[in-house]
């Protein structure tokens, strides 16, 4: 089972989830989309929240408003958390996950330490918590067809911009070629190079002659 909750409608159309067992934890880690972002109470048991960006978003550029919402909910979902006034939650991109057999289900590492990004949490707001809850939404997803589905259109993407850098290489390289011929047509049109009807007459050739000659 995995809870759906809507962010805060200022922030924009989020959507924030989390696994309602560390069994669905371990499903989440394991077939996370790119574009996720994963949140965690520091050094204590917490539920796994995440939040969904969209295209074009990055981990820096979520609003603080949204933040809060996240690191919010993580807190309420911490046993020990809970109870505490300034909290750590730790957040990072789903791609940083490290995952390795010896840990238990649930447990994650990171790729960089250093990518993992750190927000207090002074104190427990009830009025972002029930906002946030009535909005929770419980599915069973196919959490595997959504990553290929998820694959398959980041591949198609990928695809068409190579077509697309093709073409446009295709439509330089033939522009390059058509100004090479107009500089080459230019250098043979220069005054030095061409020749004169008195320079003809003086070479004892009439220009009947010298149009015979290209015929």
């Amino acid at each position: 089972m995995v809870v759906y909750y809507k962010a805060r409608p200022d922030a924009g159309d989020y959507t924030i989830y989390m696994g309602a067992d560390k069994n669905e934890n371990e499903e989440l880690i394991k077939y996370g989309l790119p574009e996720d972002v994963w949140f965690h109470v520091d050094k204590v048991s917490s539920a796994h929240v995440y939040l969904r960006l969209k295209k074009g978003d990055s981990i820096d550029t979520i609003s603080e408003g949204l933040l809060e919402d996240c690191a919010q909910l993580v807190k309420a979902h911490s046993i020990q958390g809970n109870k505490m006034n300034n909290v750590d939650v730790v957040y990072t991109s789903w791609s940083n996950l490290k995952k390795v057999p010896s840990m238990n289900v649930g447990q994650v590492g990171f790729h960089n330490p250093r990518l993992v990004h750190i927000l207090t949490v002074e104190k427990r707001v009830n009025e972002i918590l029930n906002r946030l809850h009535k909005t929770r939404v419980e599915r069973r997803p196919d959490l595997k067809a959504e990553k290929d589905a998820s694959n398959a259109a980041v591949k198609a993407e990928r695809k068409m911009q190579l077509k697309d850098k093709r073409r446009r290489e295709e439509i330089e390289r033939l522009a390059k070629e058509r100004q090479a011929e107009i500089r080459s047509y230019k250098g043979l049109m220069v005054a030095e190079k061409m020749t004169s009807n008195r320079q003809i007459a003086s070479a004892g050739k009439s220009m009947q002659e010298v149009e015979d000659d290209f015929v």
